[in-house]
């Protein structure tokens, strides 16, 4: 299927690995032009590197954190005018006990789960209306709408975000600038199976044994973790051209996993 995109120019923040980095491949197979960013370096350049050999599209990877205001800077100076913005970040810890989490841990999940999402937005979303065309997606977590502890430092400031964005979205649908959310779960992405093997070899246990666990924990109907690839297939979805009337809506990926119809 034609997402009919191709050409078009998106900018994926935090895509070296996981559901940004999937999410940009996708993108990539439609003939996108990416411009991706994340912290680290190596990891980022090696993913530029794969994501162009295998489109044979063009990708520019800036080495930035969009949690600050240099690495806001960074992205828009090398794509002034964003079609697609998709944003996304690797996960705050988990916390086992909400004892653990301290005042300087919430201003850290805050710079970089909300405040440098919607400033990233606010940067890029006056020029898209004035073109006419735009796409925003936040990659953001079913705990947004799931509160679980484990997920403290990242459920709230992602509901806060998810609020915004769909506040947003209905003042912008009449400029055809789409904005949504995904909300997924466990997926089986390297941070959570790094996460795993940490698990097995402090428990002497098997990674196996861990992932039975966490799926068995969070109830998964479907017993087995997400493939990140499908997850990216829906983010070019929303990013396409048929995703006109798709305004401010939270798409839950998670296997089933929350309880509820809306």
């Amino acid at each position: 299927m034609d997402l009919r995109i191709r050409n078009r120019r998106a900018i994926i923040a935090g895509a070296s690995a996981g559901l940004g980095y999937s999410s940009a491949m996708a993108l990539a197979r439609e003939g996108v032009h990416l411009f991706i960013s994340a912290r680290g370096e190596d990891r980022l350049r090696n993913a530029a590197d794969t994501i162009e050999r295998e489109t044979r599209v063009s990708v520019t990877p800036i080495v930035a954190d969009h949690g600050t205001r240099e690495g806001r800077q960074a992205l828009l100076e090398a794509c002034p005018h964003p079609d697609i913005l998709v944003i996304t970040c690797s996960p705050p810890r988990a916390v086992e006990d909400f004892h653990e989490i301290s005042e300087e841990d919430w201003y850290g999940s805050v710079a970089t789960t909300l405040v440098g999402p919607i400033e990233l937005m606010k940067a890029a979303i006056d020029g898209m209306a004035e073109r006419k065309w735009g796409r925003i997606v936040n990659i953001a977590t079913g705990a947004a709408k799931h509160p679980t502890e484990l997920r403290l430092l990242s459920g709230p400031t992602r509901s806060a975000l998810v609020n915004y964005t769909v506040a947003l979205s209905k003042r912008f649908a009449k400029d055809n600038v789409i904005l949504n959310n995904l909300l997924p779960g466990l997926h089986a992405t390297p941070g959570l199976e790094k996460m795993l093997s940490d698990r097995a070899e402090r428990n002497g246990s098997t990674y196996a044994f861990e992932e039975k666990r966490l799926i068995e924990f969070f109830g998964t109907p479907t017993k087995r973790l997400a493939d990140p690839d499908d997850f990216g297939a829906f983010c070019a979805l929303l990013c396409s051209d048929f995703a006109n009337s798709i305004v401010g809506q939270n798409l839950v990926i998670d296997g089933g996993t929350i309880n509820g119809m809306f």
